[in-house]
C-alpha cells in the first residue's frame, strides 16, 4: 500500500514522549527533579492536527509530571504514561474510541515502541531512532527527535489529507 493511502484514513496520532516529542535526555537537578525540553512547533502541529477534528495521545513508558502539565497545555487528554508494554495500552486505547488499527499512526524511537508500531496503520519512527525501528516503519522523518519531527508527520499527514491549506487559512486571516 503506498504512504499517501495510509495517511488518508488516519485520525488519531499516538505517540511516545522521550526521543520524540523529546530529544530523548534526561535532566535531573540536585533535589531530582527532571526537566525535558519540547519543540514548540510539536506543539503547533499538535494543535493543528486537533484543530483538523483528529486526536492526539501519548503513550510513554516513564512518568514525569512536567509531561502532564505539557499535555494540559496542548489539551491532550489521551495520555497514558508508566506503559512499558504500550501494545495492550495502545489497542485499549483505539478501542476506547471505536477507532480501527488503520486509522491510527503511531511514532516511536525505541524498542519498547516496536510492538505497537507494526500493528497501526501508519507506523513513523524520528530520523535518530532505533534500526530495529526504521526496519517497520512506513515513514522516517528527516527532524529528530525533539526538533519538530511530530509536526514534520502532521504535516504530512494533514496535507495528504488536503487539509493543510484550510488550518494555514486561519492564520493567515487574523
Amino acid at each position: 500500500m503506498k504512504i499517501d493511502q495510509r495517511m488518508q484514513p488516519i485520525r488519531l496520532i499516538l505517540s511516545d514522549v522521550d526521543g520524540v516529542l523529546t530529544n530523548g535526555d534526561l535532566s535531573f537537578d540536585n533535589q531530582g527533579i527532571e526537566s525535558k525540553t519540547f519543540h514548540v512547533r510539536d506543539g503547533m502541529g499538535i494543535k493543528l492536527w486537533q484543530r483538523s477534528g483528529h486526536q492526539f495521545g501519548i503513550i510513554t513508558a516513564r512518568s514525569s509530571h512536567i509531561v502532564k502539565i505539557r499535555m494540559v497545555e496542548l489539551g491532550v487528554e489521551i495520555v497514558r504514561q508508566g506503559s512499558e508494554s504500550k501494545l495492550p495500552v495502545g489497542l485499549q486505547v483505539i478501542e476506547e474510541l471505536g477507532l480501527t488499527l488503520d486509522q491510527v499512526c503511531y511514532i516511536g524511537d525505541d524498542l519498547s515502541d516496536r510492538n505497537l508500531l507494526s500493528k497501526v496503520g501508519l507506523a513513523a519512527t524520528v530520523a535518530d531512532g532505533a534500526a530495529e525501528l526504521k526496519s517497520v516503519a512506513h515513514i522516517t522523518t528527516t527532524a529528530k527527535g525533539g526538533s519538530g519531527a511530530v509536526r514534520e508527520l502532521i504535516e504530512l499527514i494533514l496535507k495528504s489529507q488536503n487539509r493543510w491549506q484550510e488550518l494555514l487559512q486561519t492564520y493567515y486571516d487574523i
